[in-house]
């Protein structure tokens, strides 16, 4: 049986090198770069006002006050966007914009609120200035040649601002995978579809998509499949023809029921494992079909979640090429003692609020759904051990 580590490091190293392919900035939110991004300009591009005012030699101003104002010759106006092709002396200043270029000979701006125009052609500066008061400096936010976003990070709306502002319209990014969602079982029924004796609903494969979509994958819902060996083969045929990864949930395990292991390899699959040391998740299955993967989830939903959580979701990043493709951390502090006395690793769901106060979110058996629907994050405890009330802890985010 192998370790949640041995299995995950198995699975991403079956993972290929990302080939990235260009994609236009507006349609790159969320996307992996698979080539760092510097930037090609000095961003401001040019020394600029920030306020709306007047462009003055901060030398001029220095005893401005309301009592005793400084009078300055007004030489013309500067809008966004265009560039005042005088330069200015002593004694003299030009309207500008939030935005204008800075025009020569000048070194600072007076807010237009701290000015008095008494005269045509002439400015009352009521406050002194500083060198480089409401200056927006060349390069101040970036240097050209500056790396501005990393190989292997996602982009955000923030990237993209960024990127947009250094005149960047195209990226590299890393491929969306193609994936597929089975769920096998007789007892299953669609939601929605009125219960008989015997039968429950199904929800893995939706909680699966909710999950896939947080990093950016969409995948395709198929048929529920029954237990049966020729329709499991079929369906996963089916599947794997449109497909980058096939995920199932249920028959992963050692029942007479069980058929994705034997269906997958009638079908020519290569199964990698099956077993892990954890709980929940132990009836796991890893395999290849040509240069595609299945992962076969246990049935029981928390199970299904977690598994997915731990080792599908990285694979899935991987591929789109990301460096980082663990949960995130957050550290806390139990408001209750915790045990685990099994022999396996045991990830108990939790709730850490914000001030990072962990308490368990209710009743750990694998088909619990409600403690998992009021948990945020997952405690790794080794076994046969206790976490004491007060102690402090790390709590895998989701």
């Amino acid at each position: 049986m192998l370790t949640l580590e041995e299995a995950l490091s198995l699975i991403l190293a079956q993972i290929p090198a990302t080939q990235g392919t260009r994609a236009d900035l507006e349609q790159s939110n969320g996307r992996f770069l698979t080539t760092s991004i510097c930037s090609t300009i000095d961003l401001p591009p040019f020394d600029n006002s920030g306020m709306d005012g007047y462009a003055v030699r901060s030398e001029d101003v220095l005893t401005a006050s309301q009592e005793n104002p400084v009078l300055l010759k007004l030489l013309g106006r500067v809008p966004a966007g265009t560039v005042f092709e005088g330069e200015v002396q002593r004694g003299q200043c030009v309207r500008v914009f939030t935005g204008s270029p800075l025009p020569r000979g000048t070194n600072a701006v007076v807010m237009q609120e701290d000015t008095r125009i008494e005269h045509p052609g002439e400015v009352s500066i009521l406050e002194p200035a500083k060198p480089f008061d409401y200056v927006r400096l060349q390069g101040e936010d970036v240097r050209a040649g500056t790396q501005i976003a990393k190989a292997g990070s996602r982009i955000s709306p923030a990237t993209i601002g960024l990127m947009g502002a250094c005149g960047i319209g195209s990226v590299e990014v890393g491929p969306l995978p193609r994936m597929a969602l089975l769920a096998t079982g007789s007892e299953l029924l669609e939601p929605g579809e009125h219960l008989t004796p015997g039968k429950i609903h199904e929800s893995n494969r939706l909680m699966l998509a909710s999950l896939s979509s947080e990093v950016g994958v969409s995948t395709n819902i198929y048929p529920l499949v029954k237990d049966d060996l020729l329709a499991t083969k079929e369906a996963l045929e089916t599947a794997f023809s449109n497909s980058d990864f096939v995920v199932t949930s249920g028959g992963v395990s050692v029942g007479e029921m069980d058929y994705v292991k034997a269906g997958f390899e009638k079908m020519g699959g290569k199964l990698q494992f099956w077993k892990i040391a954890m709980r929940p998740g132990k009836p796991f299955v890893f395999g290849t079909w040509k240069d595609k993967f299945l992962f076969g989830l246990p049935g029981n939903p928390v199970s299904t979640f977690v598994t997915f959580l731990l080792l599908v979701r990285p694979a899935l990043l991987k591929f789109q090429g990301a460096v980082e493709t663990g949960l995130s951390t957050q550290h806390g502090i139990l408001n209750e003692s915790v045990s685990n006395a099994g022999p396996r690793r045991h990830f108990i769901r939790v709730f850490i609020d914000p001030s990072g106060i962990i308490m368990p979110s209710g009743t750990q058996t694998s088909h619990m759904l409600s403690s998992l629907a009021k948990a945020n994050g997952l405690l790794d405890m080794p076994p046969e051990i206790k976490l004491k009330q007060g102690q402090r802890v790390t709590v895998l985010r989701f």
